[in-house]
């Protein structure tokens, strides 16, 4: 049985190829969850939420379980068109440009790709970031 904070595989078996294609970035354990880095800096970490714990995720529950969730950067031009809707994205309430995704079957995960690229963009040195950009 999964606790709080493991990922389902099939989650992390669409998430890996994803973020492991950018440039120079690495997979490690957070404190709850995994995350993907380029150098020091975090652009995606999923997880799942214990919404006694953190009564933010308790308006995401799916069934009264807690879905996964992701934690991305946005552009901060492109996060209030991001998170407007009723849709699987919402703000975080931390961070200027940190939105959040639920994730799951209906995940639209062409979508999930161009936002880890654009989160990758946000956090990488220049030079990666423009590499990444032109795939």
């Amino acid at each position: 049985m999964s606790g709080p904070g493991d990922v389902p595989p099939e989650i992390l078996d669409r998430l890996r190829p994803i973020c492991g294609d950018l440039p120079e970035t690495y997979e490690e354990p957070a404190w709850i969850g995994v995350r993907w880095r380029i150098r020091k800096r975090t652009f995606a970490h999923v997880y799942v939420p214990d919404p006694a714990r953190h009564k933010v995720y308790a308006q995401h529950l799916v069934d009264g379980m807690s879905p996964t969730m992701m934690t991305f950067r946005v552009p901060a031009d492109d996060l209030l068109g991001l998170t407007a809707g009723d849709g699987p994205f919402f703000r975080a309430d931390w961070g200027r440009n940190v939105a959040g995704a639920r994730l799951g079957d209906d995940t639209d995960w062409t979508e999930i790709a161009e936002l880890l690229t654009d989160s990758y963009c946000e956090m990488a040195p220049r030079f990666l970031a423009t590499r990444a950009a032109g795939r």
